[in-house]
């Protein structure tokens, strides 16, 4: 018999971590330049910008690595589609700028593909369907 991995089981896996992707690498980039981003932040005249720094850090890259990793797969789609619709409002709402707008429409369509990870799960190569499996009693 052949072992051949199953394309449904892979493909999600490859969307999480392309997903994951611009998370990881944004929150990275916060983290290199801190005082940027919160001068960005409190120039948007957000309360409290360190907060809002340390908020975001906290959900790009702990987003992002659960999300790569198919951990809490569902709860993490749904908060990191609502940041990103939040993120693109607050930072991206001159739209008559046309990358401000692109901006935006990239935000709202990052939030689409997570409500579809939400709605769909992370597939059988994730953390949580490893969880399930070891709770599932196999039948013998």
């Amino acid at each position: 018999m052949q072992n051949v991995t199953n394309p449904s089981s892979t493909f999600p896996l490859v969307g999480r971590l392309m997903m994951a992707a611009i998370f990881l690498i944004s929150g990275f980039g916060k983290i290199a330049a801190p005082a940027m981003t919160i001068g960005y932040i409190g120039a948007m005249g957000l309360p409290f910008p360190t907060l809002g720094f340390a908020l975001a850090v906290v959900v790009e890259v702990g987003g992002g690595l659960l999300l790569a990793f198919g951990f809490q797969t569902r709860i993490v789609a749904l908060v990191l589609a609502v940041f990103s619709v939040v993120t693109g409002l607050v930072f991206h709402h001159a739209i008559g700028d046309q990358n401000q707008l692109f901006n935006l429409l990239k935000n709202i369509a990052m939030a689409g593909g997570l409500l579809q990870i939400m709605s769909f799960g992370p597939s059988a190569l994730s953390l949580d369907a490893r969880k399930l499996a070891k709770a599932t009693p196999r039948a013998a």
